[in-house]
């Protein structure tokens, strides 16, 4: 089930498309002002955010900036500008899609699982990393340990993901922010610091006492299994 976010302030628009895409089997928030859309969307973590412009307190394309800044959740503006000008600077903005309204349910539908395809984590393009009896699998967004389902977040997931897939290396903050964040290595490097110690919680182990987990003090951290000492 993919997570969405709607940001959008008319409620005649707002209530029949959360029921639409609710019945096409998606969980679905919603926000009718730009800070709380953005405050929701760094609460929830959504797979997805499908963005109007038209917001009482902030113009879309300021949101978008300030959640680019944060996070690398994809983005399809929703709105009503259907100018060159307006799609362009939604685009460069960092928007992944543009659909004018109005638009049908089932068109958007369409365009959020094109904008899934297409992301890092598809099952198209990438395989399942195993690591000891540590199993990320990105078709379908699950992670066990020894066979045990594990409650992540969508960003915890990725950068479990992350981890898994270059197991035995080194990974610096720089690479995680500009990879699983995509943002520029800065004062939100801290930001990795509390999503390993959210995921050394949920794989059972502190990083005094890391089992998958191990920091390289200065350096970044290293993902591998139980007793391999590379």
């Amino acid at each position: 089930m993919v997570r969405l976010l709607l940001i959008e302030d008319d409620p005649t628009i707002r209530t029949p498309l959360i029921r639409a895409l609710r019945e096409r089997d998606h969980a679905v928030a919603a926000a009718h002002t730009a800070m709380g859309g953005l405050q929701t969307a760094l609460d929830e973590r959504p797979d997805l955010v499908i963005l109007d412009l038209g917001l009482p307190d902030l113009d879309g394309i300021e949101l978008l900036r300030m959640l680019r800044a944060v996070s690398s959740v994809p983005v399809i503006i929703a709105t009503a500008r259907d100018d060159e000008a307006a799609i362009i600077r939604g685009l460069d903005a960092g928007a992944d899609d543009y659909v004018v309204k109005p638009f049908t349910a089932a068109q958007l539908d369409a365009r959020i699982r094109a904008v899934l395809r297409r992301g890092p984590n598809s099952p198209q393009s990438v395989a399942a990393a195993v690591v000891g009896d540590l199993r990320i699998d990105p078709g379908t967004r699950e992670a066990s340990l020894a066979g045990a389902n594990l409650d992540l977040t969508p960003r915890e997931f990725d950068l479990l993901y992350h981890l898994a897939s270059r197991a035995g290396q080194v990974v610096t903050k720089r690479e995680l922010l500009t990879e699983v964040w995509r943002v520029p290595y800065g004062s939100a490097d801290k930001t990795v610091d509390v999503h390993l110690s959210w995921l050394r919680r949920k794989l059972g182990e502190t990083a005094q006492a890391p089992s998958y987990l191990h920091t390289v003090r200065g350096v970044g951290v290293r993902l591998s299994a139980p007793g391999d000492r590379r």
